[in-house]
């Protein structure tokens, strides 16, 4: 006689899903598909009117106080900090790429904060019932790892916004029609300068362009002491992070901006394990479009650290001057090097993915690049 087999009974789980704003948090909890989830808005940051929300919640739903729960929310500006808070109270939490999540392709949709933590606490099920490629999940670095992006990601944003005030100066004096030739010459050139007729700059101008050459010279000043700081780590720091710098400013070509950018923002706190993994986070991967009979390639997926994947690009053409007679380089000019600059620049992203394999193998397994030369 067959014996009736029951199956064991799931554990009962509280789902949370948080639609995070600026002044305000929306926050979805259910207990399964069968469940309308229950929404529920508290001001933003707001700890303890969180813990007093998953307490009503578990009220709600009848669940006993020590059940556990697992949560999620979009990443954004709000970062890692929530995550880590979550964990340290015995939450399992993820930190969804928003990219990857479903959306209707209707033209005209209908998108609201409600819907959102609905649609977001919904695919949390999903995802927890074992559905695979449901959505990304992030890789949330630890304080230390994210702490060691502040230097280099200050001098990026320092030079960027430094570029932005020359530029609108030579704007300005062009409008007048006056060139300015040398910026290190303008408190000369301004006091000089002549318009059309022989007549000097206004004086609201002059003022102005006064203030944008003040802004220049302090956004110098904090270039300069970042450049400081950042070379007072390469020298005293035993970090394993930065010994990895110092070993990618080894190679001919590599400068010591690219090195650290490189590490600290990819390979210093990211584990791969194998070379599809590493040119799919920096976006150099191919996607391919394929429906019936149609069939084409979309190009790159430009996905991931646009940061390391615009430095990639970068790299691949200082690889070709300063490291001719490697193997990457050789490959490159034997196929893409006679043809057109439309042919040489779709060459040069697969010479950026293939380099930037290669430096992974080099940093992880010491595995120098073929006929690539150290510095002396």
């Amino acid at each position: 006689m067959r014996t009736a087999t029951t199956r064991p009974r799931a554990i009962p789980t509280l789902y949370l899903a948080f639609e995070l704003g600026n002044t305000e948090w929306v926050l979805g909890m259910t207990t399964g598909m069968d469940q309308p989830p229950l929404r529920r808005p508290i001001p933003a940051r707001a700890l303890a009117a969180l813990e007093a929300e998953l307490g009503r919640a578990k009220a709600h739903f009848g669940l006993p106080a020590t059940v556990p729960i697992c949560s999620c929310y979009e990443a954004g500006r709000d970062g890692f900090w929530l995550h880590r808070y979550l964990v340290s109270r015995g939450v399992a939490n993820r930190i969804v790429d928003s990219s990857s999540i479903e959306v209707n392709r209707r033209r005209r949709r209908t998108k609201t904060d409600r819907l959102d933590v609905i649609k977001l606490v919904t695919m949390l099920l999903r995802a927890e019932a074992g559905e695979a490629k449901v959505w990304s999940v992030v890789n949330v670095p630890s304080s230390v790892e994210e702490d060691r992006r502040q230097v280099h990601r200050e001098l990026l944003f320092a030079r960027r916004d430094r570029g932005r005030h020359p530029n609108r100066m030579k704007g300005l004096l062009a409008g007048q029609g006056v060139p300015l030739a040398k910026l290190r010459e303008f408190p000369t050139h301004l006091r000089t300068a002549r318009r059309w007729d022989g007549t000097p700059l206004p004086p609201l101008l002059s003022a102005r362009l006064m203030r944008e050459w003040d802004t220049v010279q302090a956004y110098t000043m904090r270039i300069r002491a970042l450049k400081r700081e950042r070379r007072a780590l390469l020298r005293v720091t035993d970090d394993p992070a930065i010994a990895r710098v110092r070993q990618l400013n080894q190679l001919r070509g590599m400068g010591i901006d690219s090195a650290w950018l490189y590490v600290m923002e990819f390979f210093a706190w990211r584990q791969f394990r194998n070379r599809r993994q590493v040119g799919g986070l920096a976006g150099l991967t191919d996607t391919h479009y394929q429906s019936g009979d149609m069939q084409h390639e979309q190009g790159i997926s430009k996905a991931g650290n646009r940061w390391v994947r615009a430095l990639a690009i970068n790299t691949a053409w200082a690889w070709l001057r300063f490291q001719p007679k490697s193997q990457l380089a050789r490959w490159y000019q034997t196929k893409f090097g006679k043809g057109s600059s439309r042919v040489r620049k779709i060459g040069i992203v697969a010479l950026a993915r293939k380099l930037l394999i290669a430096l992974w193998r080099y940093l992880d397994q010491g595995l120098l690049p073929e006929g690539a030369v150290l510095r002396g």
